[in-house]
């Protein structure tokens, strides 16, 4: 399979995994949404040196990870050019802040301290944003920005861009295939060739785009598309999903909770 190939194959598993009939599946999308960017502020606003502090907010993703059955490791393959990135970050730190300060009675480097917080700061960031797209539907995530108010013709703009997205990836993958099959003992595109085919690419691009606005036109789009047939009502569970983890958060935010368990299990 070629990197194309697989990056079809992504798109259409993190949209098998969104649809699936789990219980985080079903809550309601706008309360994932806002409390997916709760927890993301309140990640960031720790101070740079509060490592336990950071280190305490795992507690929602990894109980995410649980109830929507989704494998960690599987995520981490699907990140793995995201999280290096995050993680080079604060590499410099260490050479940047070269103060000495006591954690929990023991003197570290301030760079070493705030570099894992800023690891960890984007990890969890990251890993939070991964969950709300593994386990809602572009549709449903659709539905809650028009539910904030979100202009309607950004929200059809990013709808259709994630949809077809994929014609653009299977014209690339076809164009690829035939230049290979062309020139089989060459090792990719030779750079001669990266113009015609970039314009290659873009004529059929703007072919397909026509026969899919054609197409639209003809199931009757004005403009607007509909992102759920229904509307989803708001439920008990729903609320009470998101009053749990806003306290959760507020907790562990206010609260060293990390080092008071610690200084329990310690007695």
């Amino acid at each position: 399979m070629s990197k194309i190939s697989g990056a079809i194959h992504e798109i259409h598993h993190m949209d098998t995994l969104s649809s699936r009939d789990q219980w985080v599946n079903q809550i309601h999308p706008l309360v994932k949404f806002v409390l997916t960017l709760v927890y993301i502020s309140a990640v960031v606003s720790f101070h740079k040196y509060d490592v336990a502090g950071v280190a305490g907010m795992a507690v929602y993703p990894a109980a995410v990870f649980i109830l929507a059955d989704l494998s960690f490791l599987d995520s981490l393959k699907r990140l793995r050019l995201v999280l290096p990135l995050v993680c080079f970050v604060g590499i410099l730190n260490p050479f940047l802040d070269n103060n000495v300060i006591l954690f929990q009675g023991i003197p570290v480097s301030a760079g070493i301290l705030s570099m894992a917080t800023l690891v960890m700061k984007g990890i969890f960031s990251v890993l939070a944003s991964y969950l709300l797209i593994a386990t809602t539907s572009v549709e449903k995530l659709c539905y809650a920005f028009c539910l904030l108010h979100i202009p309607r013709a950004a929200v059809t703009q990013f709808l259709l861009t994630y949809r077809y997205i994929t014609v653009l990836l299977g014209e690339v993958d076809r164009i690829t295939q035939a230049y290979m099959l062309r020139a089989p003992q060459q090792k990719g595109i030779h750079f001669k060739a990266w113009g015609s085919l970039a314009g290659l690419l873009l004529l059929r691009s703007m072919d397909r785009a026509n026969e899919v606005y054609e197409s639209m036109l003809l199931r009757g789009f004005q403009g607007d598309y509909q992102y759920m047939r229904e509307r989803i009502s708001f439920r008990f569970w729903d609320i009470l999903y998101f009053v749990f983890w806003a306290a959760v958060f507020i907790l562990f935010r206010l609260y060293p909770i990390v080092l008071l368990a610690g200084a329990v299990f310690q007695r």
